[in-house]
């Protein structure tokens, strides 16, 4: 139901599979695949622009590197964010896998992050002088990105629940300002589809929660907040599996 929600909109703008360039952020796990599945099935091969926990570590480079990809007077839809699991029993952060008996940890990288951060918060962190390591950088990056929302995770009523939320907003401003910088590749438009998804095991499907989705002209201007289209009765729901 999103995918078509998505695709009747932008094809009024124009969008067709033959003129648009799809772009994710989405994080490296595979069960993060589906909603890029799901457009690349209406857009043809995606462009990666993410790493783990879903965030946009091809930076301004990489952007550059995409919107010289954008057809002529075309268009681009760039989709991003985090993901986490929903287990059978309703455990937010955990998941089942095909194939795997044990109920895993889903974000590991956020998961992992949120440790870190907790450490920090706490006041049990150990002192090091290994504050970066190349073999580990991206999840370097994740733990840094995620700290300045350590308060917020304090006190939430689910650290687990609001985990993902303060995810996106860090990765939202990121790639809003990646974005805005790379503006002068943006040819006829961009359409900015932010959100979470929620992996669910393998026989029940996923989700998406949309948070943000705007029209940008080729100044890298809001012109249009397209949002609404999911204000009406909306599930959610990406394709089986």
């Amino acid at each position: 139901e999103l995918v078509t929600r998505v695709v009747t909109k932008l094809s009024a703008k124009g969008y067709t599979g033959a003129n648009t360039l799809l772009a994710t952020s989405l994080c490296c796990d595979e069960l993060a695949r589906q909603l890029e599945d799901d457009l690349t099935g209406i857009y043809g091969n995606n462009f990666n622009l993410g790493g783990l926990a879903g965030f946009p570590f091809a930076g301004n480079t990489g952007f550059g590197a995409m919107s010289a990809h954008i057809p002529d007077d075309g268009y681009c839809l760039i989709a991003y964010g985090p993901h986490v699991g929903l287990a059978a029993d309703g455990t937010v952060g955990k998941v089942e896998r095909s194939g795997i008996s044990l109920v895993d940890t889903c974000c590991g990288s956020a998961f992992a992050a949120s440790n870190y951060v907790k450490g920090i918060t706490d006041g049990g962190a150990e002192i090091t002088t290994k504050l970066q390591e190349f073999t580990d950088f991206q999840q370097g990056a994740v733990h840094e990105l995620i700290l300045p929302h350590g308060k917020r995770l304090n006190e939430a009523e689910d650290r687990m629940v609001e985990l993902p939320f303060a995810l996106y907003d860090s990765q939202d401003l990121l790639m809003r300002e990646i974005v805005k910088k790379g503006s002068t590749g943006i040819k006829r438009g961009l359409a900015l589809m932010g959100g979470i998804q929620i992996n669910t095991g393998p026989d029940t499907l996923d989700y998406f929660v949309p948070l943000r989705f705007d029209f940008m002209d080729y100044r890298g201007d809001v012109t249009e907040d397209m949002l609404d289209i999911f204000k009406e009765p909306f599930d959610g729901t990406l394709s089986s599996k």
